[in-house]
């Protein structure tokens, strides 16, 4: 029995990088037809679709990342400086001399 070998019983691999192992779900399935549709060229090529569907999700998510950052900006900037005159002047140097130096 192969499994009781000490050995590796393996071949080569091809890269030392990392493999992973999908199961074809419904809907891994389901992407993939949609991707077969979009990228046509690459429709047999399971691999490559998944690459690409892979790759347009990162980038899709860093976009999402990058306009949430950009609001989050915005609003601070908006805020920025509401809150001026609500103090009268000094009113910082006097909360400072209330504690001990």
């Amino acid at each position: 029995m192969l499994h009781r070998n000490p050995r590796c019983y393996t071949p080569a691999m091809p890269t030392t990088r990392p493999r992973h192992t999908l199961t074809e779900t419904d809907e891994l399935a389901a992407a993939l037809r949609v991707a077969g549709e979009h990228w046509p060229a690459q429709r047999d090529d399971r691999a490559a679709l998944l690459r690409a569907l892979v790759a347009r999700g990162a980038e899709s998510l860093e976009r999402e990342d990058r306009l949430q950052r950009d609001e989050r900006e915005q609003r601070v900037r908006g805020a920025a400086g509401a809150a001026t005159g609500s103090f009268p002047a000094g009113a910082a140097a006097a909360l400072h001399d209330e504690w001990p130096a």
